[in-house]
């Protein structure tokens, strides 16, 4: 099958680089909503949005009584195609907020009725538009719905630019911001997640800023609605959106969000849903580790512990399979090698938590390009990782590598390393413990020696993201409360989420370090700015390190490493979202601890309000020093 592109030529679907563009039809009142149904499907469609009541019928408001049809028949689809194929929209002249209380409680009524027949239907989603700020009673009804029917779903439906802000009529103070209306009913649910949220493109003219568009990002988003007018006719008198409207559905694609065509007209629809799956192929740039991260979008995963805990083959597995970071190692090593003077016939090189042997076999790389002979010893305490380097150590390398299954920290090697190698750096650069292993391994090395790592920075930002809010709430272990469950770090690829603010430098810690007592106690305060009104959920944390020389490994938006896998970044959640202003200074303070036997995290905000200080004495979080 062929389909026609912007500039008129055909060409072949290319399954490996389409992105899956599910678009619904907004139909009007249908006569017959089978048939309505029918025939969305059949020019490519996979849902309508549509009216359950139909002007045609009566409604009857009287309690306990029968009087007449509220609507359709629920007999006209099977169910299956009522929880599929319909998401409801009610009627937007409801107005439950009125000041006046007949007209208040004839809404009510009205609202209570609707939403009990879509509940009644089984629809997958339930749509309302808000028609103004002050939503407090129509929250209350609603959040109150969604504590008592499980599987109710509401799509809040607003404007994606308020009309005010391009309105001839309205001055600069009069101006209201979409995102506002937004928050001010998803702080009185309590950011529920069953509520979801329905963006209307402006038109061409006002589509918003990059900033405005990367905060709708960090929303649950579940839909944009596409007017029919917002598209051009092309030379070949196809239509097409224009460019910036493009750009604005790509930015989406990241959320995957659904599509809903609306058209104030009669005529063809099914050339606007040919052209968003066009655009689905053509837009959609998946980058090299899209397969590996496919499925583990802003899913919560608890931080490794490698050195209380033995990794398992399938984890080892994922990280020998990111050939960047090793080539970038491998390079590390060429150079340190390079720098260990030629009187020494045979270099000795110590990999520290070698694994499976991923950095042994790089060493050796290094050794054969470079033509000059090593002895490496390869350190490792998890006795399945060395059965595993024992097999290599037969099959696959030469004697000149030595296996030793002992704990870094307490080894006794018969001769010092000129270098020292090891990869125990986690998504925050020292929350795997690499300071205090690699502190412990380094009486081992030369006082001229070298390390790889030489360093590592962790970075932080502060972010918005009721997803992962709402995830963490989801997700509590039945031994876990609430608050343990926030006061817990989490490893996250995140994807629906805002930041805040550029990511600012945290903690630095530099191998070796002879510095007498060493300490890796850390204390610090940092300072953001909030260029719009924001939800600020928590932070998010990434390192950069320095391996050897110019050679540098990075999980920093700022800098990050081209293609590399390993690393999400990590989460530090707060319990309580806090509201921010634009033009405010977000202050947080952040403590790396320990004692004598575990090291943990604390953080709070100090402004623009104060927040209680988050896992005080590691007391729901920490990773311990013990083996």
């Amino acid at each position: 099958m062929a389909d026609v592109d912007e500039s008129g030529d055909t060409f072949v679907k290319q399954q490996d680089h389409r992105k899956p563009m599910s678009t619904g039809l907004k139909v009007n009142c249908p006569i017959h909503i089978k048939d309505a149904i029918q025939y969305a499907l059949d020019i490519g469609y996979h849902f309508v949005v549509t009216q359950i009541t139909h002007p045609s019928y009566s409604r009857d408001l009287i309690k306990k009584q029968f009087r007449g049809q509220l609507g359709r028949s629920d007999r006209v689809l099977k169910g299956n195609e009522w929880g599929r194929l319909v998401v409801a929209e009610l009627t937007r002249t409801i107005n439950v907020d009125s000041d006046i209380d007949h007209i208040r409680l004839h809404n009510e009524a009205l609202l209570e009725q609707e939403l009990g027949f879509a509940y009644h239907l089984g629809v997958p989603a339930i749509q309302i538009y808000l028609k103004q700020r002050r939503n407090i009673n129509l929250a209350r009804i609603l959040y109150e719905k969604i504590l008592s029917w499980y599987t109710l779903s509401i799509w809040l439906t607003i404007p994606m630019v308020h009309p005010s802000n391009y309105s001839k009529i309205c001055e600069e103070n009069e101006k209201e911001d979409s995102w506002d209306w937004w928050n001010d009913f998803r702080t009185l649910c309590r950011y529920e997640k069953r509520i979801g949220l329905v963006l209307e493109l402006p038109d061409v003219k006002h589509i918003p800023s990059t900033d405005i568009i990367d905060r709708w990002l960090g929303e649950p988003v579940k839909a944009l609605i596409i007017n029919t007018n917002l598209f051009v006719t092309n030379t070949h008198l196809k239509p097409v959106l224009p460019k910036i409207v493009q750009d604005v559905i790509q930015r989406f694609m990241a959320i995957d969000v659904q599509y809903i065509i609306k058209s104030d007209e009669k005529g063809d629809v099914s050339v606007f849903n040919k052209y968003l799956s066009f655009l689905g192929r053509k837009l959609y740039n998946p980058g090299e580790n899209d397969s590996v991260y496919r499925g583990m979008e802003d899913y919560l995963q608890n931080p490794l512990q490698p050195l209380s805990d033995h990794l398992d083959s399938n984890i080892y597995e994922v990280f020998e399979k990111d050939q960047i970071k090793y080539t970038t190692y491998q390079n590390a090593i060429q150079k340190a090698l390079q720098n260990v003077p030629e009187e020494i016939e045979t270099p000795v090189l110590m990999v520290v938590g070698p694994g499976r042997g991923p950095l042994v076999q790089a060493s050796l790389n290094v050794s054969h390009i470079i033509h000059r002979p090593i002895k490496i010893y390869a350190v490792e305490k998890n006795p399945f990782a060395c059965n595993t380097l024992l097999d290599r150590l037969e099959n696959d390398w030469n004697t000149n590598v030595v296996l030793v299954n002992e704990d870094m920290r307490v080894y006794n090697p018969p001769e010092k390393a000129d270098i020292i190698i090891s990869e125990l750096l986690g998504s925050f650069g020292d929350n795997e413990l690499s300071p205090e292993c690699l502190d412990g391994a380094q009486r081992f090395l030369k006082e001229d020696g070298i390390s790889i790592p030489v360093s590592y920075t962790s970075y932080i930002a502060p972010i918005q993201s009721t997803k992962i809010y709402n995830e963490i709430h989801s997700n509590r272990p039945a031994d876990k409360t609430i608050l343990s469950c926030f006061e817990t770090p989490y490893v996250v690829h995140m994807v629906n989420f805002y930041q805040i603010d550029e990511p600012k430098p945290l903690f630095t810690f530099v191998h070796p370090n002879w510095k007498k007592p060493i300490i890796n106690k850390r204390f610090k305060r940092l300072k953001f700015r909030a260029k719009l009104n924001c939800l600020l959920t928590g932070f998010i944390g990434y390192f950069d390190t320095v391996l050897h020389s110019d050679v540098i490994l990075s999980t920093n938006p700022m800098n990050h490493t081209p293609n590399m896998a390993s690393w999400f970044p990590i989460h530090f959640p707060l319990p309580e979202p806090m509201f921010v202003k634009g033009g405010e200074t977000i202050e947080i303070a952040f403590w790396r601890s320990e004692s004598k036997d575990k090291v943990w995290y604390e953080w709070c905000v100090e402004s623009p309000r104060k927040s209680n200080i988050v896992n005080p004495n590691g007391r729901s979080n920490f990773i311990t020093k013990i083996c």
